[in-house]
């Protein structure tokens, strides 16, 4: 499994709004997180569209985190843009199985990585963005 380029430009386009805590244009998004204005327009969109980010047009608009960086994780970012983390095919709702004739849940190969994506999983959405804000800018979030 690897994350996609626009999975990861999710993430630093989120943590870049986190870490102003107020309305960004795209230009300097897309400036200070390496992405593309055309690709982080487009991820923007997206984030827009499942409420994550507020967007404002005009000559003092831009975008916005919609929530508490606390209450957005790495894996719902991933997620979003990439879709269901899975490990192995074998773990799609799509994939019938050919090893073991269909029935996933008695398949050992199945249940090891089953086990190992709910893992993955549990530890990608432990990670949320306040965790990587610079210490000063979570203390003042915290005393406002």
């Amino acid at each position: 499994m690897r994350i996609t380029h626009e999975a990861d430009y999710a993430i630093r386009l989120a943590y870049c709004l986190a870490i102003h805590g107020s309305r960004v244009g795209t230009k300097q998004l897309a400036e200070e997180t390496g992405v593309t204005q055309r690709f982080a327009l487009k991820i923007l969109q997206r984030l827009v569209q499942s409420e994550i980010v507020t967007s404002q047009q005009g000559k003092k608009g831009g975008y916005q985190l919609n929530r508490d960086p606390h209450e957005i994780s790495v894996g719902l970012l991933v997620e979003l843009i990439d879709g269901p983390v899975e490990i192995n095919h074998c773990l799609s709702d799509c994939f019938d199985c050919t090893h073991i004739g269909g029935d996933k849940t008695g398949c050992e190969f199945h249940l090891a990585f089953q086990s190992v994506n709910e893992a993955i999983r549990k530890q990608l959405y432990a990670l949320t963005l306040d965790q990587f804000l610079p210490k000063q800018n979570a203390e003042k979030k915290e005393t406002t």
